[in-house]
């Protein structure tokens, strides 16, 4: 099975107070435990990962410098995102190759940098609301605004932070690398983040500030490849309705109709379920033959069994 697995916080960063580059690889290399038990049951296996905490703490490093020392660079937010795509990564490719080569299993994986297209006219531009970066004081937000164009909002009384879009990607552009190499059945790293957000124009292809949600670039990519699952891979082994509460219900298989349903009643938190149960439907929908799960990091093999997760049907 041609399998896009789109990797959750929780497969690079176990604990979300130590943000060490240490404890990033320690937490890959136990995920690669669950990836490559996909790839020795005979699963083409390519990888889609967030990078929200990785970026995030990029870019408050940068602007910390500029702080620091005004004619130190502040590198843009789409190269801050390439950044972090060569460092998750790298650690990533480490830990599959390292796994790989403990079980005796012969595959190549690397990473490719990728740039992934986005409509300049998405609604997203028209709205940021996406928050990167420090906290500032109001005078140097609008000295921010003033002098590099950013959009500050206020974050519930901790001060100013930078704003940006969150479009829908449209479009890969290094897909036919990407095609070509899992094709030849190497284990492919694309997408990071989301994918450097990019849109063409005047027959160029030029970075934008924005991110990507990783979940709908993992669709795209899924499109693209023609896969035949996306495993979307979480911190639950199932999804749930009224999450948290008494009555808390376990879905093992959910259709379209149901979907629709519960995103209207707000079953589904924004920026955390919702994105993943989205990207499910829009797989599902783009060709009814193809499986779409949410599942555990840890039970991704059992999910494939339906023995795990939920699936999302047309």
């Amino acid at each position: 099975m041609k399998i896009v697995l789109a990797l959750g916080g929780n497969a690079l960063q176990a604990d979300p107070k130590d943000k060490t580059a240490q404890a990033q690889l320690k937490t890959c290399k136990e995920t690669a435990v669950s990836i490559v038990d996909l790839i020795e049951d005979g699963h083409t296996v390519s990888i889609v990962h967030g990078n929200g905490p990785q970026v995030g703490q990029i870019v408050a490093t940068v602007e910390d410098a500029a702080k620091q020392n005004p004619s130190n660079v502040m590198f843009p937010f789409d190269v801050c995102g390439s950044f972090s795509q060569g460092y998750i990564g790298y650690h990533l490719q480490n830990a599959i190759a390292e796994e790989l080569n403990k079980r005796g299993v012969k595959k190549s994986v690397g990473t490719i940098v990728t740039q992934v297209v986005v409509d300049k006219n998405d609604s997203g531009f028209q709205n940021p609301t996406k928050p990167i970066g420090s906290f500032y004081s109001k005078e140097m937000a609008e000295k921010l605004e003033k002098e590099q164009g950013f959009i500050m909002k206020e974050d519930a009384g901790r001060g100013y932070r930078r704003v940006v879009a969150s479009p829908k990607p449209i479009d890969v552009i290094e897909k036919e690398m990407i095609k070509e190499l899992v094709e030849d059945g190497k284990v492919v790293i694309s997408c990071g983040g989301g994918g450097i957000p990019v849109i063409r124009e005047d027959g160029m292809v030029k970075g934008v500030a924005a991110v990507i949600d990783k979940d709908f670039a993992a669709e795209k990519l899924a499109e693209i490849l023609e896969a035949d699952c996306l495993l979307i891979l979480t911190a639950v082994d199932r999804v749930c309705v009224n999450f948290n509460k008494p009555d808390q219900k376990e879905l093992a298989e959910i259709n379209i109709e149901e979907v629709n349903r519960y995103i209207e009643e707000g079953q589904f938190a924004p920026g955390s379920m919702l994105p993943k149960v989205e990207a499910c439907k829009k797989f599902v929908m783009h060709d009814g033959s193809k499986i779409a799960m949410i599942a555990s990091l840890s039970k991704a093999k059992e999910a494939l069994k339906g023995l795990s997760g939920t699936k999302i049907v047309r």
